[in-house]
């Protein structure tokens, strides 16, 4: 099991997306709001080393957000 404890993997959460110019990302400042092509009952992507491996949903405890897993995504092969 110490050989696990090893390997690091990368683990991203995407909220949303969305596809904007490179000039209106620079023109931002802080505070700007970035429409996503989410809203806020749709499922978390949650991606392991850039391959998605759940679905979830965000939950606050105590003041600390929490991603929790709802869904295992199978793949095939």
């Amino acid at each position: 099991m110490s050989t696990l404890d090893n390997i690091e993997v990368d683990i991203t959460v995407e909220l949303g997306a969305t596809t904007m110019p490179i000039h209106h990302l620079l023109r931002m400042g802080r505070g700007a709001v970035i429409e996503l092509d989410a809203t806020e009952h749709d499922p978390l992507k949650i991606y392991a080393n850039n391959t998605l491996i759940a679905k979830g949903e965000v939950s606050v405890e105590e003041g600390h957000l929490r991603v929790l897993v709802t869904d295992k995504v199978l793949r095939l092969g």
